[in-house]
């Protein structure tokens, strides 16, 4: 559906844009005609959320509706047999340890509110305890939530009864989790299917479409094998089909490569990156690497003792850290290898002889460039525009803040 969003950026008029495709896509085209990066126009929509948008409509205004969101408002899950005692006294002021010793019930989820907007790639960073997995149990429904509500596509999923909440499991939310969840017994083409099996699918349909996702991810040729025939990131390969087979709207990964080595969890990464890029799915992602939220993630949320310590950009983060814990998982960070051309652009007069580089160049490749010549480089997005300008100025400001 080609939709038209309204956003209110400066100034008394509007600025308008048409797109069908997904917002932080439709950001990068809104950067590139007035010369900002994609970065600024994904933490300007996530800020304002659904402010954002003064409406979504299709184009021959026979109606209005709202582009599909999914958020969380006040999330609480508390595990214990005095909850109701327990989030009481949270909300009181009172610390986990403290609410723990009291009641014997663990705070999981702390008052989490988020939104994540169509098209993105959202990802949950934190270490063990923090809550992040307990959140994304949450989200999907996987878990019941103590207090708060999870709304997608405008329905709040927590107040759904279980009838109506199998139907949105089914059709329009996948999981992918640690430790695969395949059935053994089960060749690898019928675990891929397994979801439209559910739904109710005529065998050489779902069978049909499984084979295509199969393909898709990589293991055309290997739907007669069974798991423990594959190998680890073979059979995460399977369990992400099975995840896509039923064309859902959301997708949600628990730390999915965790388990594997380090080059097959590399391929997986760049795999989910060449498949989000072709899919455009909505994407939560939970992991407790920062380097694999930075490479993932068009936004990532830092998360402590069941709250969200900070949310934004991977720039912004590195750049601004809001808190020092925040900072103690940005300081080791390589910046310059980390920070692209689009975090450190500007807006300014743009001269068709200056030399161009790609927006996702890495600030490291450019510092040579301006070391050579003292004339600025023009940045342009994958489609050619131009986002803007990179001096050295630009570089040696931002490389000081981090430093």
């Amino acid at each position: 559906m080609s939709v038209m969003v309204s956003l209110e950026l400066s100034g008394p008029s509007p600025l308008l844009a048409t797109s069908s495709v997904p917002l932080p896509h439709a950001a990068a085209s809104i950067a590139s005609a007035i010369n900002r990066p994609r970065s600024f126009f994904m933490s300007y929509l996530s800020n304002c959320r659904r402010s954002a948008c003064d409406y979504i409509s299709t184009v021959d205004d026979k109606h209005v509706e709202t582009d599909t969101w999914l958020e969380t408002r006040g999330v609480w899950k508390v595990f214990g047999g005095q909850s109701k005692k327990a989030l009481e006294m949270s909300e009181g002021g009172m610390s986990r340890a403290e609410v723990l010793a009291a009641t014997g019930c663990t705070i999981g989820v702390k008052d989490v509110s988020l939104s994540v907007l169509p098209g993105e790639t959202f990802v949950v960073m934190g270490l063990s305890g923090s809550g992040k997995s307990t959140l994304i149990r949450c989200i999907s429904q996987l878990t019941e939530v103590t207090k708060g509500s999870v709304i997608f596509d405008g329905q709040d999923l927590a107040a759904m009864d279980e009838k109506a909440l199998r139907e949105v499991r089914r059709k329009k939310l996948s999981m992918v989790f640690q430790h695969f969840g395949l059935f053994p017994h089960r060749r690898v083409i019928d675990n891929a299917a397994y979801g439209l099996e559910v739904q109710g699918v005529p065998k050489d349909v779902r069978r049909n479409r499984a084979r295509l996702v199969l393909e898709i991810v990589g293991l055309k040729g290997y739907e007669d094998h069974y798991p423990q025939q594959l190998s680890g990131g073979m059979q995460q390969r399977v369990g992400l089909a099975r995840a896509l087979t039923v064309e859902p709207e959301v997708l949600f990964f628990d730390e999915p490569f965790s388990a594997l080595d380090p080059l097959i969890r590399r391929d997986m990464q760049n795999e989910l990156i060449r498949l989000q890029r072709d899919m455009q799915r909505t994407i939560v992602f939970i992991t407790h690497d920062f380097a694999e939220a930075i490479k993932l993630g068009d936004r990532i949320a830092i998360m402590k003792d069941g709250e969200f310590d900070q949310v934004g950009t991977a720039a912004e983060l590195i750049t601004n850290p809001a808190t020092d814990y925040v900072r103690e998982f940005t300081e080791d960070i390589p910046k310059a290898k980390v920070l692209t051309a689009a975090d450190v652009a500007h807006a300014g007069a743009l001269n068709p002889d200056w030399k161009r580089v790609q927006s996702s160049s890495s600030v490291e490749s450019l510092i040579p460039l301006l070391l050579a010549d003292p004339l600025p480089l023009v940045v342009q997005g994958p489609d050619g525009v131009s986002l803007g300008l990179v001096d050295r100025q630009a570089v040696q400001d931002l490389l000081g803040r981090v430093a």
